[in-house]
């Protein structure tokens, strides 16, 4: 018979204190998602400010002369400000008051800030706050202003000869439409959304749409994207051709293959489209052009995303003949302890004062977590770069194999730890920008019982694609035997997925687009 009873049993299990998940969670992000972090931390815990923050409040009218912050005397009363240099000591306590202001990590030469120009960096600090006249104003100030699709629509439909009935008609479809530019709402959805006295029916939409869709661009307020496309070639053929007549068979076909054969367009079966057009293969690739020049997302172009740019986190570089990293100064953030609130609160603290008892705690972590993450990251970038420095001298043929085993291994890191730090992570070098995982790459064996890196294979492949003949491309059967020649073993299934990882077209089209 089974019975209930209570036991007690001790047991040994490993946990994240919130001081390490934080740093674990600024570790792992991006720049851009970094900065915003800082900056929300910034804007909510009073504890912490920029040094323009701290420079702005010195030069301030009736600022105090006496101020702790300036004082150039002992260490814990020094301004502390994230630097290049060292990772913080191991055995440094997560309580410890002595260390949490001095972040001015150990500085090689006289001034770390020599490399940097004066004039950009004046240029940057002046933009950051606001002030400066206006040939030094930020780009954001001059750019054009994006225009939304909805908006671009509003002001065309005001323009065309409507009574007031059909443009609020036009005007709600407007306003269902989706970031493609598509109306995917059906009638029945739309029409309840009317007043019942207005009697709208769903001819009186139809007509609606009708003038919707002849407005800018091309093809918006379409239902999909065969009459997305449709209606960008209803717009008539475009003067792409050497003469009238081939432009209007061009078009026809287009037309054709988008009105019954687009699953043989989505497949690049160019052969069965010329048997079911009843064309010859060079007339349906001119109509398949044709249809690849038209725009299936025509609302993107007013999206407001803009073009992205990747800041590097470092730049390596060759200094008397040695490569050495250094970390990106204008991604490093100045932060410091306002030392002013920290000993007022201490001076002035009470058993209710729990909120502003964990912001000053938040700052010390932050402090602390956001130095030991640029330390990481530099110490992980320098390991990387004495690894693989054959291919800093001699290019991508040279890179060799690397894991994430090797470089914990010489940092003294968990692999998950240099997981999170090449991730997202980009470093400038003299043969470009490069996320620091292209860095790493599996071991591929050699005839000779050697070792070979996948990504060397990969760049010997795109040297042998581009040296081809245009009108005789290789295969990936015969790259693989070329690779086989030089004593690299690779198969053919993995030779196409290195050449699909690199977006080259398979060797049919590379011979069409040669013709």
């Amino acid at each position: 018979m089974h019975t209930m009873k209570l036991s007690t049993v001790q047991r040994q299990t490993q946990t994240l204190s919130p001081r390490l998940q934080h740093a674990v969670r600024l570790l792992q992000m991006s720049t851009l998602d970094f900065r915003r972090e800082l900056q929300d931390v910034l804007s909510k815990n009073p504890f912490l400010e920029t040094e323009e923050e701290a420079g702005a409040a010195a030069d301030a009218p009736g600022a105090s002369t006496t101020d702790t912050s300036a004082d150039p005397g002992p260490a814990e009363h020094a301004a502390p400000a994230l630097g290049l240099g060292d990772a913080p000591a191991a055995n440094q306590s997560e309580g410890d008051d002595q260390g949490e202001a001095l972040w001015s990590l150990p500085e090689t030469g006289a001034d770390a800030s020599d490399d940097r120009d004066p004039w950009l960096a004046d240029a940057a600090s002046k933009a950051s706050r606001g002030d400066g006249n206006d040939e030094l104003s930020p780009s954001s100030d001059t750019a054009a202003a994006v225009v939304s699709l909805s908006a671009h629509l509003h002001d065309q439909v005001n323009l065309l000869h409507l009574s007031q009935r059909d443009r609020t008609l036009v005007k709600v479809l407007v306003e269902s439409l989706d970031d493609d530019g598509y109306l995917r709402t059906p009638f029945e959805e739309l029409l309840p959304m009317f007043e019942a006295e207005m009697g709208v029916t769903a001819d009186e939409l139809q007509v609606a749409l009708r003038w919707l869709q002849s407005c800018e661009p091309a093809g918006v307020a379409a239902r999909s994207v065969q009459e997305c496309l449709l209606l960008q070639l209803a717009t008539g053929p475009a003067p792409h051709e050497p003469s009238e007549e081939s432009q209007d068979v061009t078009h026809a076909l287009a037309v054709e293959v988008v009105t019954h054969h687009l699953d043989a367009l989505a497949d690049k079966d160019l052969a069965g489209l010329a048997g079911h057009l009843g064309c010859t293969p060079q007339a349906a690739q001119a109509a398949c052009d044709l249809i690849r020049r038209l725009d299936p997302h025509p609302g993107w172009r007013f999206t407001a995303g803009g073009v992205h740019y990747i800041v590097p986190d470092l730049t390596v570089r060759r200094v008397r003949g040695e490569w050495t990293v250094e970390l990106n100064g204008a991604i490093v953030p100045r932060l410091r302890l306002n030392r002013v609130y920290a000993e007022l609160f201490q001076r002035h603290r009470r058993a209710q004062d729990g909120e502003m008892a964990a912001h000053l705690q938040e700052a010390r972590w932050t402090l602390r977590n956001v130095e030991q993450r640029f330390a990481t990251i530099l110490d992980v970038a320098q390991t990387i770069v004495r690894r693989q420095n054959r291919f800093f001298d001699h290019g991508v043929l040279a890179m060799n194999p690397l894991g994430l085993k090797e470089i914990a291994k010489d940092t003294g890191l968990h692999e998950s730890t240099v997981s999170r730090v090449t991730n997202n992570k980009y470093i400038a070098t003299p043969m470009g920008v490069f996320e620091l995982k292209y860095f790493f790459s599996r071991t591929m064996s050699t005839a000779s019982g050697g070792a070979c890196s996948a990504t060397a294979i990969r760049g010997l492949m795109k040297e042998m694609i581009e040296a081809e003949v245009p009108s005789k491309p290789l295969s990936d059967a015969e790259i693989a035997r070329r690779l086989a020649r030089q004593g690299l073993m690779v198969a053919r299934r993995t030779i196409t997925k290195y050449r699909q990882h690199m977006r080259i077209e398979a060797v049919e089209r590379r011979r069409q687009l040669a013709s």
